[in-house]
């Protein structure tokens, strides 16, 4: 039987087309036998069915999630993924240095043992993972750990957990791709931006406090500075961004 869990979401956004809300870490998508996934619990929250995911997230991640509220916005939206026409960006916390603090992490990705995925030096139909990495003080102590900004044009299972992996940067808490323990795993779906019939959109998730990091914290706020507006950063020319 499945455990009822509180049905009291953090809800964004939502007009008669779309409803975003922060999914916490710790939920998966769908529901199993012990725990209700986030997608039940968005339907018992408003008490309606027509509420359909356009993307997932991993159990461990938080952050933003979108849902369309009608089959033609699902598909609108479905599209903008499948073309590659989101603009989205992750926020992940590591205690361990990258190889190199930015650029982007591009490979075929293949399933592994234990639902594991590995990163390849192919590239036939690769993920991309574009990066930023700084240094920065954990709960503005003398720790030092490692924040990224992660820019992913495509979306592979998996996808930022392994491309972290592959520059030595785990993510803290990440059981599978990392052997840093935490209460949770440090990934956060930060900031989405898309135009949806020539309406433009941004939403933005600051709900990533963890035991060892706070963004609400100001101190933190400042020293992480221009990489809490991601849009602005340097990415390539490249790199997918809407024009409005």
């Amino acid at each position: 039987m499945t455990t009822t869990q509180n049905s009291d979401l953090n809800v964004l956004f939502q007009d008669d087309s779309l409803c975003v809300i922060h999914k916490p870490a710790g939920i998966a998508f769908h529901s199993t036998d012990d725990a209700m996934g986030i997608v039940q619990l968005v339907k018992q929250h408003f008490g309606e069915t027509n509420y359909y995911p356009v993307h997932r997230l991993d159990k461990m991640t938080s952050g933003l999630m979108i849902f369309a509220r009608t089959p033609e916005i699902n598909a609108d939206l479905s599209k903008l993924f499948a073309e590659k026409k989101m603009e989205k960006y992750y926020l992940a916390v590591s205690l361990t240095k990258p190889n190199k603090k930015q650029g982007a992490i591009v490979g075929d990705m293949q399933k592994g043992r234990r639902g594991s995925y590995l990163l390849l030096r192919s590239k036939n139909n690769p993920s991309v993972t574009r990066f930023f990495a700084r240094s920065f003080s954990m709960n503005n102590e003398n720790k030092r750990a490692w924040f990224f900004v992660l820019k992913p044009e495509t979306g592979k299972t998996h996808q930022l957990r392994v491309a972290l992996k592959s520059l030595g940067s785990g993510v803290l808490g990440d059981t599978r791709y990392s052997q840093d323990v935490a209460e949770r795993g440090y990934l956060h779906a930060y900031k989405i931006r898309f135009e949806l019939k020539d309406k433009f959109y941004e939403f933005c998730d600051p709900n990533f406090d963890c035991d060892f990091f706070k963004l609400s914290d100001t101190g933190t706020q400042a020293e992480l500075g221009q990489y809490l507006e991601p849009e602005q950063l340097n990415w390539p020319k490249a790199a997918f961004r809407v024009v409005h």
